[in-house]
């Protein structure tokens, strides 16, 4: 006896796509703004290291279009080509935008060899070091606000793009410190800081690409939700035993199969009504499972 919900609803819920969409476009025009004032004070203070700061932040506004595209995706409704719903459209999105993470580190480490290498290194002006203060505190706040949110509605590709906004904080607090060490005639700061930051920004990269990977192929849920299953499973008067029980994520959901023991000699509507209890129980107590299928097996005593 196998016993489930037959249809799937869409992946996010409106209300958190409609947050999500919020977040999104306020981080663009922030980044809009900021990507103009460093721009500016990379040409007017004659730092090369603001300017290409500052397109690093003109680039962050792309990656917040792909955010959007991939929660628009993902919250729409299942169709006959996706009957399991459109999840896995999310770590699709966050797996490009980790490469694109991993992307600027690489850009941001070359341009410091680069620079090192060749030990052409223009002193600049205090305006660019301003610009890189502002720049460092309003990423940082960007950051806080954008993965709270991409936690809330637990969005992969939102929380990717947090973490592009924090790459950008500690690419300006590389730059701060490169303007400052030419300021004061070390030059050899800036270049440096630059390969420091890189390094840093790569590995957050590779970690959201291996946790994106997780959403794409069918692993299995903590062993913390799987124990919490197997407590409310138990926790149903009429079950015997659990004869088997299967997780997979599915994007930023969870699917749970389960085949539990019920006393053999009960007719057909009451093991249905013991596996609807297990059922409700479970997507009711845990909120990422979308979906529950139960099987039901009948316990024969040996007499």
């Amino acid at each position: 006896m196998i016993l489930g919900i037959l249809y799937y609803d869409g992946g996010i819920s409106m209300e958190d796509y409609k947050l999500g969409v919020k977040t999104s476009i306020i981080t663009i025009i922030v980044n809009v703004v900021l990507s103009a004032i460093k721009i500016a004070a990379g040409v007017i203070g004659k730092s090369s290291a603001m300017l290409a700061d500052g397109v690093h932040t003109l680039s962050d506004v792309l990656t917040t279009f792909v955010v959007i595209i991939g929660l628009k995706i993902s919250s729409k409704e299942a169709d006959e080509k996706h009957p399991y719903g459109h999840e896995k459209y999310e770590p699709v999105f966050a797996k490009l935008l980790s490469v694109l993470l991993g992307a600027t580190g690489l850009f941001i480490g070359y341009e410091g060899i680069m620079i090192l290498r060749s030990g052409d290194i223009q002193i600049p002006g205090r305006i660019a070091l301003i610009a890189a203060v502002i720049s460092i505190v309003t990423k940082e706040g960007m950051y806080w606000y954008t993965v709270k949110v991409a936690k809330k509605i637990k969005s992969l590709s939102m929380e990717a793009d947090a973490w592009h906004h924090r790459s950008d904080a500690f690419s300006s607090v590389g730059t701060f410190v490169g303007i400052l060490g030419a300021r004061m005639g070390l030059k050899i700061l800036d270049p440096i800081a630059a390969i420091i930051v890189s390094i840093f920004i790569i590995k957050v990269g590779v970690d959201l690409y291996i946790k994106s990977i997780r959403g794409l192929v069918d692993e299995a849920a903590d062993d913390e939700t799987i124990e919490k299953i197997k407590d409310l499973i138990f926790s149903v008067d009429g079950v015997k035993d659990i004869k088997n029980m299967k997780t997979r994520i599915f994007g930023n959901k969870i699917y749970v199969d389960i085949e539990i023991f019920v006393d053999g000699n009960i007719n057909v509507t009451q093991g249905h009504n013991i596996a609807e209890k297990v059922h409700d129980l479970i997507e009711n107590n845990i909120e990422d499972v979308k979906h529950c299928m139960i099987h039901v097996e009948p316990e024969i005593s040996n007499i």
